[in-house]
């Protein structure tokens, strides 16, 4: 990575400060920005649905999902967007919309279950009530351990750095592959009564509407998907950089810090394709896919602060300001609610969506809230 994204401020003469005047658009007017930053976020939506028609259709075709690999690849391939975003950050040394993005996406795409909650399942049954699984309860438990090592490694000292690499980005990783690992087990089967599954939830297995969308898209050969993928993944890659770069831009424009900005607007831009394709599974009946794709993603998300460990040779974690230690905070609050939802089964609706959704909402616009105050004092 370190050779398709080198660090900006080696690029030009003069170092960082010429890069930053070399990226351009702080000399642009706002309202040109936010154009850029709209045009950017439709790219990555109409070219995220694209990317997982096509990894559906490749994971059937080459069996993808049936090798630990193959999960591996496909949860880079899901969350491009915060890839490109996280690598442009630290190859311009920005650091902190990196960090933000990264721990502000983990909640943004929590929220994004509440919308599926809303606006995706019919009748008076909630998501989670639908969606009730033990190996999602695996999956959330996955994405609490991993922020829990990024609030302790947020504490460890500068030094501890070698072969650019630090201990807590490490376990990270090491934590999201032995989940994967628990979760490909526990869909083979679990020692409980119904392989884990609650009575009275989704009635066909868990990724039945990847196969409906492999069926409709039978007559596109491999070689053809295959093309159309890459060309997907090139423009959610760019459309990521120009989020990231433009976002700066916008927030320097409007007095907003990159940590607030990276962990609320650009967090939003980037989860545009989790809601696209999340209300399609939704709306089809998986909604045990709809949750797994988002416990999924907010698992992975942390693995991106070692490439941003490779990329700057630096301790990301002990850089961490007092804003992105809260929003991990808030991201577990947002995951435990959920997990708890899936184990009581909410089965009422109160305001159009379940119990859990509902406190999962109340925690984020507060936490939004208590998000700025802890900005304003740090």
């Amino acid at each position: 990575m370190q050779f398709l994204f080198p660090p900006v401020g080696n690029c030009f003469p003069g170092g960082q400060d010429a890069a930053r005047e070399g990226r351009g658009m702080e000399s642009l007017p706002l309202a040109v920005l936010l154009l850029i930053f709209a045009g950017a976020a439709a790219v990555i939506w109409v070219a995220g649905i694209h990317l997982s028609k096509q990894t559906d259709v490749l994971d059937d075709r080459l069996h993808l999902g049936s090798a630990l690999g193959g999960l591996i690849l496909l949860a880079i391939a899901t969350n491009l967007p915060e890839i490109a975003i996280t690598v442009s950050a630290a190859a311009s040394n920005n650091i902190g919309v990196a960090v933000g993005n990264i721990l502000g996406g983990i909640a943004i795409q929590t929220v994004v279950l509440v919308i599926l909650d809303v606006f995706g399942t019919r009748g008076t049954d909630p998501l989670s009530y639908k969606a009730a699984s033990l190996t999602l309860v695996i999956e959330a438990v996955t994405v609490i351990a991993v922020l829990g090592v990024v609030i302790a490694g947020s504490q460890m000292p500068n030094s501890l750095v070698g072969l650019r690499l630090t201990p807590a980005t490490v376990l990270i990783a090491v934590i999201w592959i032995l989940g994967l690992i628990l979760v490909q087990r526990s869909q083979k089967g679990l020692p409980w009564h119904q392989q884990g599954d609650a009575p009275g939830g989704q009635d066909e297995p868990q990724g039945h509407s990847k196969k409906k969308t492999t069926h409709k898209n039978r007559h596109i050969s491999t070689g053809k998907s295959a093309l159309i993928f890459a060309v997907a993944a090139l423009a959610t890659l760019g459309a990521g950089v120009v989020l990231e770069r433009s976002g700066d831009a916008i927030a320097g424009h409007i007095g907003l810090s990159g940590v607030l900005f990276g962990a609320t607007f650009l967090a939003l831009a980037t989860s545009l394709p989790e809601i696209s394709t999340g209300l399609a599974s939704v709306k089809q009946g998986d909604y045990k896919l709809a949750f797994s794709d988002i416990f999924g993603g907010n698992a992975f998300l942390p693995v991106l602060f070692l490439v941003a460990v490779l990329i700057t040779g630096k301790p990301v974690l002990p850089q961490a300001q007092a804003t992105d230690i809260y929003l991990t905070a808030l991201a577990i609050l947002l995951t435990l609610a959920y997990l708890l939802g899936l184990l009581f089964r909410p089965k009422k609706k109160r305001l159009g969506m379940g119990a859990d959704s509902l406190v999962v909402l109340v925690l984020y616009l507060v936490g939004v809230a208590g998000l700025f105050a802890v900005a304003t004092m740090s």
